[in-house]
């Protein structure tokens, strides 16, 4: 028996009895008795539609940042030392989550596109085989990462004696990866769907499991010896694994997205659809921390202090661009949706008010910033040299983080509508074509705060760059209702038939099938 998802066309299976009381009572919306009504992607308004998807997201998104902050908080209480050897992880943190990302937005693309064309069983399998791709990545990255970690924090310009801090904290991480890496992949698939509800809840359920942890074996308690900055990987670890088990699970039993057979036959021709939009956008995640990467080399040269300030100042801007980061997350599985239902202008509407509400919350960051910057960074560490780093950084750049979140979003954009490279394009555009060049000629003109403003420049050009980009591209999709029916009718013909893709105005591949 099936009952209607309130996604379209796209139905889910009913079945009682098969709950995990835990989950069912952190997550009753996961479950048909407990199931509240989900936006209709396809033809509610698309203000409407996001904002419904962004609300229950943005705890997601806010907790995602969080779960860093926590980190950062509780290491920072053990001094300058420990504070710098995380930062210098960072970079790390961020390619693997980028890797991640970037599989589970193919999947998400994959997936949403198969919701709105009514395709469970392309659905199913394409959600089976995207967990598989990503556990044979996490052990080749895990691995990799564990016989590096010497030399390669020594290229990033760490001293001597952080090496020994670094290696406590980032040996622990790399053996976690699967247990951290693999929910990415689930909960945008949940995305894909239509759900925003649960991924935000179990990112939430992780960052309160992760307060508890970390000061537990950071510091110690009773018979709980102290760890330092080691505790806070295992407490980052046990963390994430927690959302594993329930995304697993709700996915699994709720949600039903597992095929009724072992299908790994089909295997090598889905992760070619999901890695046709997930490698460029792993491409686009890895932009950033490979810049990043640089820039900390650039900012080393002004001393530890500097590398801990700097390291406090991109947390909190993570965290500053929770609204966009969480709109960027709904954003694709929208514009997926409507693709494969044909409707290939409602993301264009849809485009112009993620870029509004990106904006607004930039101007409200750039106030909160530009006035408070130091009392925030004071609650961090209290070392001077820390503290200023950390101001100068919010001060100047909060200004351009309305336009760094169009950015954001138009990769988002190109993504649900599968063109993964247009999306690439505009993430290196601003990461290689003008954050690090501008970061250089800043450096060299300003020192740390001439670096810095280099870094805000190069923000806010590619914010308006990446409007006129999606303009001009967006002209040349298709312009009216009744000429995207036909296209659908044609695509899900075409795909019962022979399993092919159908081809976007441009002629490049725009469906993922197996």
């Amino acid at each position: 028996m099936y009952y209607p998802g309130d996604r379209g066309p796209f139905l889910l299976p009913r079945r009682a009895g098969t709950g995990l009381p835990g989950v069912v009572f952190l997550f009753p919306w996961s479950y048909p008795e407990g199931r509240m009504k989900d936006p209709d992607i396809l033809h509610d308004p698309p203000a409407s539609v996001l904002v419904r998807l962004l609300l229950p997201m943005l705890a997601g998104a806010l907790g995602i940042v969080l779960f860093n902050m926590v980190d950062t908080f509780f290491v920072g209480r053990l001094g300058a030392l420990e504070l710098a050897a995380m930062s210098y992880t960072f970079p790390v943190v961020i390619v693997a989550g980028s890797i991640a990302s970037g599989l589970g937005v193919g999947a998400s693309a994959c997936v949403s596109r198969a919701a709105g064309a009514g395709d469970l069983s392309l659905a199913r399998r394409l959600t089976y085989h995207a967990h598989l791709l990503a556990l044979a990545v996490v052990v080749v990255l895990a691995g990799a990462g564990l016989l590096t970690i010497d030399p390669f924090f020594a290229l990033l310009g760490a001293e001597e004696h952080l090496i020994g801090y670094i290696r406590d904290y980032i040996s622990v991480w790399y053996l976690g990866m699967p247990f951290m890496m693999l929910p990415m992949v689930g909960q945008n698939i949940l995305q894909a769907l239509g759900d925003s509800k649960t991924p935000g809840a179990v990112i939430v359920f992780s960052v309160v499991l992760n307060m508890f942890l970390d000061p537990l074996l950071i510091f110690g308690a009773g018979p709980v010896p102290g760890l330092g900055i080691g505790g806070a990987a295992i407490a980052t670890v046990i963390s994430r694994g927690s959302t594993m088990v329930i995304v697993l699970w709700v996915l699994a039993r709720s949600r039903k997205m597992v095929p009724h057979r072992n299908e790994l036959s089909g295997v090598l021709v889905s992760s070619r659809s999901i890695l046709f939009v997930g490698i460029p956008a792993a491409l686009t995640n890895l932009a950033l921390p490979i810049s990043m990467g640089v820039v900390t080399r650039l900012v080393s040269r002004f001393g530890a202090e500097a590398i801990a300030g700097f390291g406090v100042a991109t947390r909190l801007e993570s965290f500053s661009l929770v609204f966009t980061m969480a709109l960027a997350m709904v954003f694709t599985p929208f514009v997926g949706q409507n693709l494969g239902a044909g409707k290939v202008h409602r993301a264009r509407e849809g485009y112009r008010v993620a870029v509004v509400i990106s904006l607004l919350w930039g101007v409200v960051v750039a106030l909160v910033f530009g006035g408070g910057g130091r009392p925030v960074a004071e609650v961090f560490n209290s070392t001077e040299a820390v503290v200023a780093a950390t101001t100068a950084y919010l001060q100047i750049l909060a200004p351009s983080f309305g336009l760094l979140g169009v950015v954001m979003v138009t990769s988002a954009a190109f993504n649900g509508l599968q063109r993964p490279f247009a999306a690439a394009a505009v993430a290196f555009m601003r990461l290689v074509g003008l954050y690090l060049p501008l970061a250089l000629v800043g450096r060299s003109l300003g020192g740390l705060q001439g670096l810095f403003l280099g870094l805000a420049w190069a923000n806010g050009i590619a914010g308006v760059l990446a409007i006129l980009i999606f303009r001009r591209a967006s002209r040349g999709f298709v312009a009216t209702e009744e000429d995207t029916k036909e296209n659908t009718e044609e695509d899900t013909q075409g795909n019962a038939q022979n399993g092919t893709g159908a081809e976007g105005p441009s002629g490049e591949k725009i469906f993922c099938s197996t």
